[in-house]
Order: structure tokens, then sequence, then C-alpha cells
């Protein structure tokens, strides 16, 4: 029987991407995300091509309780979680700091720091007992650098960066990998979701060059997973051919 991968965020981009990647190479999938109705719509196509059962969790990873409530419902059916991909996250504006919104600042904070660290403390805490498993954290560029208006979100990509490294150094004695898979532009949801549905807006910031798309880091993914037990990919940065830093671009 494959290893069992937990995903966050597994209804669009790269979290879908990674699920079709991992079950067509023989991983057991538990998927996660706020839309019900596209895990349900996920699930059905993977075990409709792939032959493999999927458990799908419908919450909020930013809810606390709603967040223990339903990885419990993975202990009540005697499951088990060998891998944990933390790729639920998001950007939400735009804006130079004085410009900023609160609810767009509490919104990637509550996703990307403390919805990453609801479901960590759990799954780590079970793959202690063990003494083995693998976290993966997707953070990204702006985790490495800081761009004009990206404050907040970058600061939250940030906070994963050292977030992984902690998670490293504590983990280490307990047999646990920990891995940072940080991309560069990639074409999803991402800027659909910052620029609250504008499609223009979102289409405009992957205009002109080829970016990346949610394969790519799905492949980043099961390259990371695959290696031997000897082997851990600490961190690994993932940019499209033409960008070179956060906004230095070759758009022709």
């Amino acid at each position: 029987m494959g290893k069992t991968v937990l995903i966050t965020g597994a209804t669009s981009g790269i979290g879908k991407a990674t699920a079709l990647l991992l079950s067509e190479n023989g991983y057991n999938l538990i998927l996660t995300g706020r839309r019900n109705d596209r895990l349900a719509g996920l699930k059905s196509e993977i075990e409709s091509k792939y032959k493999k059962t999927v458990l799908i969790l419908n919450f909020d990873i930013r809810n606390r309780e709603e967040t223990e409530i339903a990885l419990q419902k993975i202990k009540d059916l005697n499951m088990d979680v060998d891998i944990l991909i933390n790729n639920a996250g998001l950007a939400a504006g735009l804006n130079d700091i004085n410009d900023g919104l609160a609810d767009d600042w509490e919104r990637m904070i509550d996703t990307n720091i403390k919805g990453l660290l609801y479901i960590s403390r759990i799954i780590s805490q079970w793959m202690v007992k063990k003494g083995r498993g693998h976290i993966i954290n997707i953070s990204s560029i702006a985790g490495k650098e800081t761009y004009p208006m990206g404050n907040v979100y970058c600061a939250t990509k940030h906070a994963v960066q050292s977030l992984t490294k902690g998670m490293r150094l504590d983990l280490l004695k307990h047999g646990i990998k920990v891995t940072s898979v940080c991309p560069g532009a990639v074409e999803t949801e991402f800027s659909l979701v910052r620029f609250n549905w504008d499609r223009e807006r979102a289409e405009k910031v992957y205009s002109g060059f080829t970016p990346l798309y949610a394969n790519d880091i799905a492949d980043t993914i099961l390259f990371v997973i695959s290696r031997p037990d000897h082997v851990n990919i600490d961190d690994i940065l993932v940019m499209p051919a033409a960008q070179a830093y956060s906004r230095d671009f070759n758009r022709k």
C-alpha cells in the first residue's frame, strides 16, 4: 500500500494538480478545502481515473476548532498521514502599507501562517509517534524577497520560510523531513483571488511571458517526496525562465 498524503487547499491550482499527479503515481490522498463541490468533483475524478479511494475533508483551515474536528475523522477511520503538503494560502490585495486593508491582512495571516500552524501541530504529533514523516510547506519567491505593495503577503511567506526552518530543527530528532517549495509566478487562481476576481487585471500579471503552471510545481513536489529516505530537499526555488527575482520579467 502506498504512502498517504494530506494536501490542504486542494480545490484548485497547485493543490489540485498535485493531487492528480500523486494519484497517478500511486499515493493515497486526503484532500482538504473550503469548496465542497470542488472537493467532491476532484474525488470523483481521481477515483474514476486512478481507482484510488480519496478522503475529502471540507473545512476552513483558518478555524482551529474546525481543523481539529476534521482531522479527528482521519483517526476515526484508522488512517494515517505519511506526508503533509501545506498548500493552502493566498494573497489578498496589492497596496502600499498605509493603504492596506485590515481584512486583507487578517485573511492572509490567518490562512498562510495560523492555518499552516493549526494543521502542522496535529499532524506532526502523529508523525513524532511513528518516528517518520515529511512536511512540505508551499512558500513563494515572496518568502525570499519583498516587493512593492506586497508587504503583508511577503511577510507571511517569510514567516513560512522561518517556520520551515524551525520545524526542521525541532523535528530532526524524530526522523521527520521538512521541505520548503518556493514558486515564482504561477498562473493559477492566485492573481484572481488577489484582485478580487478581476480577470482583466489578473491576466496582466502573466502577459508577455510564459509563467509556471500548476503542473510544474506538482512535478517538483513529486520529486521532493520521492527521494530516498536518507535525502531531504530542504528548500527549492522554482522560477519561470522569463523571471529573475520577484518583479523582474522578460516580457515580449
